[in-house]
C-alpha cells in the first residue's frame, strides 16, 4: 500500500539514508590506516530495495577505487568524500520534501479539504 502512496520515493530515501552512513564513516576515517573507503550504488541498491527490502542493500556497496592512493593503505580521498556526502544531503532532503508533500496532500484528503 504505502509504495503505491509513495512510488519509488520511499526506498530511494532508505538507500540515501544508507549511503549517508557509508560516507560519513569514510570521512571519519580518513586518517585510519589501511582503511578502505566504500559507497553504494545508487541504482542498483535502489533496486534491490525495491525487489528484497532494506536488506538488498549490501549488495550494493562497492569499495571505491583511489586515484591516489596513500601510503598508510588508506583509500579515503577527503575531498571526493565530503563532495559525495553533500550531493547526497541534499538529494535526501529533496526526496524527502516530496515525502512530505505526498503525506501532506493525502492528509488533506482524508480531511476532506
Amino acid at each position: 500500500m504505502a509504495e503505491s502512496l509513495f512510488g519509488v520515493h520511499g526506498a530511494a530515501l532508505e538507500v540515501r539514508g544508507q549511503r549517508m552512513g557509508v560516507l560519513a564513516s569514510n570521512i571519519a576515517n580518513a586518517s585510519t590506516p589501511n582503511f578502505k573507503a566504500r559507497d553504494i550504488d545508487f541504482k542498483a541498491a535502489l533496486g534491490a530495495v525495491e525487489q528484497q527490502g532494506a536488506g538488498g542493500v549490501a549488495d550494493a556497496l562497492k569499495y571505491r577505487v583511489p586515484t591516489q592512493p596513500s601510503m598508510d593503505g588508506n583509500t579515503v580521498e577527503l575531498a571526493t568524500e565530503q563532495t559525495a556526502f553533500a550531493e547526497n544531503a541534499v538529494q535526501y532532503q529533496t526526496t524527502l520534501s516530496f515525502l512530505n508533500g505526498r503525506i501532506g496532500q493525502i492528509t488533506r484528503a482524508l480531511k476532506g479539504e
